[in-house]
């Protein structure tokens, strides 16, 4: 945030929504939360709760309501509201191929080019369908390259490793204009008695990736150095992988994922492989290029809508469809390319527009997988206040995870009424929260944020208090 809007917004309090958040004491703290907290040996210090009636603004409880905290991926629920408010639920990215040279009889003498729209959801499924309908507008045959496209995104170069040292893991995929499938392979290692080999299956297999199988057969019991298996990316070669280690045939199939390549390189060998496994022939090479000016459209692809992408991203908490929405925001409102600074000024503006109070927020990538991202229950609370009163309070509501029942909520939280929790949750090392919507028992609906920032938050003390302070609301409001 800007020092100058800091300096405006701390001048009073803004109205939220239709709905102002009602100025009184010290709120009420309920004793079985309070004990939860004991129970957990947590200091109180370290927990931050707010429950709000959105129809009158009233805080109906709190502790620590003005505390900046890391909100890990309760924060999604500022981007993707944002996301649903300054762009419209029907919203859609639009993935394009284009053509360099002549087309005669289906063969394309030149370049094919694949312009990415900065679509967060294109599955492998749909990746298939998109060059499926290549062939069937007549394309066959490509002999010339393939010309990538990212440029609607530009993120500075970093390390999808820098957050905690996994850069292969799924949740830390870095967003990209032409993403593919998050980038993630499916590995299925699997002792073959037959041949007394270790079979490796890799799914999808990109044409560009090499995998060294040096996994020995073990004849021995499934156990020990017999069921071990090792994983390394070659550090100069994001294409090759190696697997060492032994598995025996006693063992189950060993399956794992793992986010592989650059996307460029991703995109290119996945397209690659499919366009021939369609019946297509390619005999070039890629080339990563903005799209030539005498490039023609040949064909496109809308995405999924902006509603469904923003219930992908709560339900199941993706990073990366978050850190997309961000990207986007910052384009359609400055301008391509899109990049965390204009997302986060995009949501700058757009908050004091709607008189949403976030003078402690940075917002960083959208995603809540940052150390920097900081927030204040009643920061977070006002955001969903205002969008309990949106117009598209339906598309937003329907995206959050319910107890019990689905995302990230399916298996807690399950004695709740049906239906009468909505809730997204967050976690990282030392951070547990959640950030959503109770309708007790007399059937008022509630606003409810809580947020522990401790380290006893890695060993599950967080969520007996979240549950205490959503039962007390459930049962006594």
């Amino acid at each position: 945030m800007s020092a100058a809007w800091r300096r405006r917004l701390a001048g009073g309090l803004l109205l939220c929504c239709a709905q102002p958040l009602a100025a009184q004491s010290p709120p009420f703290t309920p004793p079985p939360v309070m004990q939860a907290i004991a129970a957990q040996r947590l200091p109180v210090s370290a927990v931050s709760f707010l429950v709000l009636d959105p129809e009158t603004g009233r805080t109906v409880s709190g502790l620590n309501v003005s505390v900046p905290r890391s909100p890990a991926s309760t924060v999604k629920t500022l981007t993707t509201y944002a996301s649903l408010d300054m762009l419209g639920p029907a919203y859609s990215w639009r993935t394009k191929a284009l053509l360099r040279g002549e087309l005669r009889d289906g063969i394309l003498n030149g370049d094919l080019i694949l312009q990415g729209g900065g679509d967060p959801y294109m599955t492998l499924e749909r990746w298939w369908s998109f060059a499926r309908g290549l062939r069937n507008q007549g394309l066959r045959s490509i002999h010339g390259n393939l010309i990538i496209d990212n440029t609607l995104f530009a993120i500075a170069d970093s390390d999808p490793g820098a957050f905690d040292g996994r850069p292969h893991r799924n949740y830390n995929v870095l967003p990209d204009a032409l993403m593919v499938n998050f980038q993630n392979i499916e590995f299925r290692l699997l002792a073959n008695a037959a041949t007394r080999k270790v079979d490796i299956l890799a799914d999808p297999l990109p044409v560009n990736l090499s995998i060294d199988n040096r996994v020995r057969f073990s004849s021995g019991r499934c156990r020990g150095p017999s069921r071990r298996v090792d994983f390394a990316v070659d550090a100069q070669n994001a294409d090759k992988v190696t697997f060492t280690g032994m598995l025996s045939p006693e063992c189950a199939a060993r399956e794992f994922n793992r986010v592989l390549m650059s996307p460029a390189d991703y995109a290119f060998g996945t397209f690659v492989a499919l366009w021939r496994q369609l019946g297509g022939e390619f005999d070039g090479q890629l080339v990563i290029a903005p799209t030539p000016p005498e490039a023609r459209l040949f064909s496109s692809v809308d995405s999924l809508s902006l509603a469904e992408i923003v219930r992908l991203t709560n339900k199941f908490s993706s990073n990366l469809m978050a850190r997309h929405l961000l990207l986007t925001l910052g384009m359609e409102k400055f301008g391509p390319p899109g990049t965390p600074q204009k997302g986060a000024k995009a949501i700058e503006d757009w908050s004091a527009q709607r008189g949403i109070p976030l003078t402690d927020v940075d917002i960083d990538n959208g995603s809540g997988l940052s150390r920097a991202t900081k927030v204040t229950v009643s920061e977070l609370a006002a955001v969903l206040n205002s969008a309990f009163h949106s117009r598209y309070a339906p598309e937003f509501l329907s995206s959050l995870p319910l107890a019990g029942m689905d995302g990230t909520l399916r298996s807690r939280l399950r004695e709740a009424p049906a239906g009468a929790v909505r809730m997204k949750t967050g976690h990282l090392n030392a951070v547990s929260g959640v950030a959503g919507f109770v309708t007790a028992s007399g059937g008022k609906t509630y606003v409810v944020v809580s947020l522990v920032n401790h380290p006893r938050a890695d060993f599950g003390a967080g969520e007996p208090v979240h549950a205490a302070l959503i039962d007390w609301v459930l049962e006594n409001l």
